[in-house]
């Protein structure tokens, strides 16, 4: 039994990670459009047992801690399919991180993915801040947190699989949360 629960949105499924995941994962994560603005912890090329070494010794530990909360994203058209991860970690200023599946990028579901867990952070968790980094050229992710009403709180540098560039901290409250919430 998970710690926490699958959580679901309009067309997806959000699934707690589990060890039985990591060839599913091997085969979505291993690419650069997935990796590329990724934190440079995550190593490149991608090994062909990363996804395997991330669960068992990453992933799954932070959980059984409780300090991370990681999920399979999934369509419930196809619930069989991992197409993404999301996951929401403890860590002072990186709170929420997520990768898709080139094949589903574009198509509106990370911004549900985002919404769900960021609900849960706030609502379940009873969290009062979230903050997430990002690299600035990831031009999709910066817009995802601006429509989910995060505002950008610092840029410095950081070192990414792709190189060195400006890093955004974008951060939200749980009241500035709420009062989104109240007009939708």
């Amino acid at each position: 039994m998970a710690p926490y629960p699958t959580l679901y949105t309009e067309r997806l499924i959000l699934k707690p990670l589990e060890l039985a995941d990591a060839q599913a994962i091997q085969q979505q994560f291993a690419q650069w459009d997935v990796v590329r603005y990724l934190n440079a912890l995550v190593p490149w090329p991608y090994p062909p047992d990363g996804a395997l070494v991330y669960l068992r010794d990453i992933a799954l530990p932070a959980i059984a801690r409780g300090e991370e909360w990681h999920w399979s994203i999934r369509l419930k058209s196809a619930p069989e399919q991992l197409i993404g991860n999301i996951s929401l970690m403890d860590e002072q200023d990186n709170n929420r991180g997520f990768w898709l599946g080139p094949a589903w990028q574009g198509q509106g579901l990370m911004a549900q993915a985002s919404a769900e867990v960021t609900r849960y952070w706030f609502q379940d968790l009873g969290r009062e801040l979230m903050r997430v980094p990002k690299a600035s050229p990831n031009l999709a992710s910066r817009r995802l947190s601006e429509r989910s009403g995060m505002h950008l709180v610092r840029v410095d540098e950081g070192n990414f699989v792709g190189g060195r560039y400006a890093q955004e901290t974008w951060e939200i409250t749980r009241e500035q949360w709420q009062r989104l919430l109240r007009r939708h």
